[in-house]
């Protein structure tokens, strides 16, 4: 063998290291993303046991809450449809839903003194706001992963793998987001006194 065939051999040898390495962290961070979602499912199913467990709890107090139950059922109920279904987007709009239901359950909780002052309502308060905080700081980090990933996947190099091996690598994830809507909403929003 002469040095030339070495050489070559070598850059081949070089390339595909290089290659299986671009192939391997973008496998990784797939496989980030798609622990974020199973992190976000965690939350959501956490969020989801606090509201019963709530709703138990006051029951006595309020008719309110066969209404909200009901209508934290059917959200549920929908964006586990839409995840067997596998529709990002509506799931992400059912669980937004979810979460306008818990941010409007401290107004209805000051209409009740009693049941504001109980101790496991305080408790459960608390666990809804810290499950709606992990739930949106597991949003972001999906959001996040998706962002690297999808940086990653477009980068000059990468792009090129990513072309070999399309079934593979070139995965296409939603964003965690607000509607329009509540975007517009949550802009005009005003406090009034």
């Amino acid at each position: 063998m002469n040095n030339f065939m070495v050489t070559v051999l070598g850059i081949v040898v070089v390339f595909i290291v290089w290659m299986v390495g671009v192939y391997n962290r973008l496998i990784g961070l797939i496989e980030a993303i798609k622990n974020n979602q199973r992190q976000i499912d965690i939350q959501l199913d956490r969020r989801f046991k606090v509201f019963q467990s709530l709703i138990e709890t006051v029951k006595q107090y309020m008719d309110y809450e066969k209404t909200t139950l009901k209508d934290v059922v059917a959200l549920r109920n929908q964006a586990q449809a839409a995840q067997a279904s596998g529709d990002e987007k509506a799931r992400i709009a059912a669980e937004n839903g979810i979460s306008k239901i818990a941010s409007g359950l401290s107004v209805v909780f000051e209409q009740y003194p009693d049941l504001k002052a109980g101790q496991n309502v305080l408790q459960l308060q608390e666990e809804i706001v810290n499950t709606e905080n992990k739930l949106t700081y597991s949003k972001q980090a999906y959001n996040d992963s998706v962002e690297r990933y999808n940086a990653k996947k477009k980068s000059f190099f990468e792009s090129m793998i990513v072309g070999l091996f399309q079934s593979t690598l070139n995965q296409n994830f939603v964003y965690w987001s607000l509607t329009d809507e509540q975007i517009k909403s949550n802009e005009n929003y005003t406090v009034k006194f």
